[in-house]
């Protein structure tokens, strides 16, 4: 059931945007090191809206399929969380 529950956009949307912030911030933190900046730049303002924006996403899905599916929906949910969470680690981490 998880294999066709993670091919729903509310599913996977939420991943690859958590994976996306992820990746940009590993990817600055390999160019320019780990460096405190004054001001945030066009990186930081991505990071943000990427992760503000899965959450509509993540409410909808819920919504959607936890009254049907609860046990896939709730690992599938878990996975979003985890993603997120390893973003803004890296942030907390590398910049």
């Amino acid at each position: 059931m998880i294999a066709s529950l993670i091919r729903r956009p509310g599913a996977f949307l939420p991943l690859i945007m958590s994976l996306a912030a992820l990746a940009m911030v590993i990817g600055h933190a390999a160019m320019y090191g780990v460096v405190r900046e004054p001001d945030e730049g066009t990186p930081a303002h991505i990071f943000q809206l990427l992760m503000v924006a899965q959450v509509p996403l993540m409410v909808f899905f819920a919504m959607t399929w936890l009254p049907r599916f609860p046990w896939p929906a709730i690992q599938i949910l878990g996975l979003q969380l985890l993603a997120g969470i390893a973003a803004i680690t890296a942030v907390v981490f590398l910049t």
